[in-house]
């Protein structure tokens, strides 16, 4: 698969920035689900915040995996 990503002219700074784009992305969508969705409480924001989150890690591994993959 990370032969194909990077046949495919993906590069891992970019993994690298979708993941900490996908962390901006995280607060943001905590906050505006905190302040647009009163009635539906912190609950529903920290879901917002916790499902966009869990790509960050995923960004950050295939963007190890590419950094590895470019070395070679």
């Amino acid at each position: 698969m990370v032969k194909y990503l990077h046949d495919a002219g993906i590069k891992s700074e970019w993994a690298y920035a979708a993941a900490f784009g996908s962390i901006a992305l995280s607060f943001t969508s905590w906050l505006v689900s905190k302040e647009k969705e009163k009635g539906a409480g912190i609950d529903r924001a920290d879901r917002w915040g916790i499902f966009v989150g869990q790509w960050a890690p995923t960004f950050f591994g295939l963007g190890n995996a590419l950094a590895a993959y470019e070395k070679k």
